[in-house]
């Protein structure tokens, strides 16, 4: 049978398989589509918990890969809306591809489509880029051309979407063949542009039109040439940042009078006894042409390799979720320790209020300093010196250290991270989810600024 059954007046009946934080269904909320999540799958029981905090549903918990033609059918979903692991294909990790475990879940969901009573008509995968060029891609495909599908694959990023963040993700869209895209011109395509998502009338999702104009056309054919083209067009990071950051003491604000989390800096230069394999794992960075191995101890206190700064906190008061009090030692638990930037300057993204990119948030940002995500300059110096800025602090004749200490470089708070994935004002964790956690949370989701017009062009024919 076909798994067409929405009438007319019907909402989409949506499966979600590894929802994570709910960033998919914030997407789908964001675009507008009358649609109904029947059900959500994730094995990670704390995303699930942050999931129920936000839209009052728990996510079926359990291994996706165990799930059953009977139990799919029961849901009778027009579509199906996937972001399986992505650590099979990135380039921090051992690249097995579909050899990785992680792998055999997806592949094993695709291919209990035509098995079904009830089979989607519409496909979304998410995934990073390089899976576009993986086996388990290549089966994907097969699967979808088996099954009478046709499909147009995307990548692209939050900043052609005037979103100072540089996150690439690969797409790919699919529908029955008796089903049609907007553009069906770029069936079977790659597509690295936005044009296709900004050509309805009646596309209200990119409402900046000023902004996307410049970016359109915008091309991919190298992931990192699209933040030349479309810097410019975005908003600054400030725009995404907490109020009481720009408010704080430092800058002249005088009205706080608020309890805040104790904290001790700690700084230690112990090293731990772990094997070359596990140093291996955990990825190094380039300084002065040698690899040396980046790790830092992370915001709970736990040690990964052998570095540095410790910052040991109070949890009973975890002000992450505050948005309305500014308080400069609010903000001490997400400065950078001295010594961190001692050892690792070199190595640190360091982005200002009025940049207009910044690097991609991973899963370890807080325990390492290489390719995990940029650090934030803050300092008044800073912002009153028009020679220290992003683009020469490099090249200063100062002592790189010092001037360095003077940027008052703090970690991005996990709000500002969720609000630099277009997450909604209000997004929160409960109370009880660590900030490692958090952090590890957020690098796994996804942009809703970029989703959510791809699931309204899905779903629009």
């Amino acid at each position: 049978m076909e798994g067409e059954l929405k009438h007319e007046d019907e909402p989409f009946r949506l499966l979600e398989f590894y929802s994570g934080i709910g960033g998919m269904r914030f997407s789908l909320q964001q675009s507008g589509i009358r649609a109904k999540v029947v059900e959500a799958f994730d094995i990670n029981n704390i995303a699930n918990e942050v999931y129920k905090h936000n839209f009052g549903h728990s996510p079926y918990q359990g291994n996706i890969q165990s799930l059953t033609t009977a139990q799919l059918d029961k849901f009778r979903a027009n579509a199906w809306l996937l972001s399986p692991p992505c650590q099979p294909y990135t380039r921090q990790g051992l690249q097995k591809d579909a050899e990785d475990a992680r792998a055999s879940s997806f592949m094993k969901i695709l291919e209990l489509i035509p098995l079904t009573l009830f089979p989607p008509t519409m496909l979304f995968v998410e995934n990073v880029v390089g899976f576009e060029s993986s086996i388990t891609h290549k089966r994907m495909m097969d699967v979808l051309k088996k099954i009478g599908f046709i499909t147009q694959e995307f990548i692209l990023s939050p900043l052609q979407f005037c979103v100072p963040y540089s996150r690439p993700r690969y797409f790919c869209l699919a529908k029955k063949a008796t089903l049609s895209f907007p553009r069906p011109e770029f069936n079977g395509k790659l597509v690295t542009n936005i044009g296709p998502l900004i050509s309805g009338e009646d596309d209200n999702l990119l409402k900046d039109k000023d902004c996307l104009n410049g970016t359109s056309q915008c091309k991919m054919e190298n992931v990192n040439e699209v933040e030349l083209d479309t810097n410019s067009s975005c908003r600054p990071i400030k725009d995404f940042l907490q109020p009481d950051i720009l408010r704080s003491n430092r800058f002249g604000c005088t009205e706080l009078n608020y309890s805040t989390t104790s904290l001790e800096i700690l700084d230690t230069k112990e090293a731990t006894d772990e094997s070359e394999d596990h140093h291996a794992k955990r990825g190094c960075c380039r300084i002065d042409e040698k690899e040396v191995l980046v790790c830092s101890r992370d915001f709970t206190g736990q040690a990964d390799c052998d570095y540095v700064g410790v910052i040991a906190e109070n949890r009973s008061n975890i002000p992450f979720e505050s948005k309305d009090h500014c308080g400069d030692s609010e903000w001490d638990q997400f400065r950078v320790p001295p010594g961190l930037i001692e050892r690792w300057g070199d190595a640190m993204d360091i982005v200002f209020p009025d940049s207009k990119r910044c690097c991609c948030f991973t899963k370890s940002y807080g325990r390492y300093v290489k390719g995990t995500g940029s650090l934030l300059a803050t300092s008044k110096v800073t912002l009153n010196n028009p020679f220290i800025n992003a683009y020469n602090w490099r090249q200063a004749s100062k002592d790189k250290v010092s001037l360095l200490q003077e940027l008052d470089l703090r970690y991005f708070t996990p709000h500002e991270i969720a609000n630099l994935h277009s997450f909604p004002e209000d997004f929160s964790f409960p109370s009880h989810v660590s900030p490692r956690q958090r952090y590890a949370l957020l690098g796994n989701s996804l942009s809703v600024a970029v989703v959510a017009p791809l699931l309204k062009y899905l779903f629009t024919e």
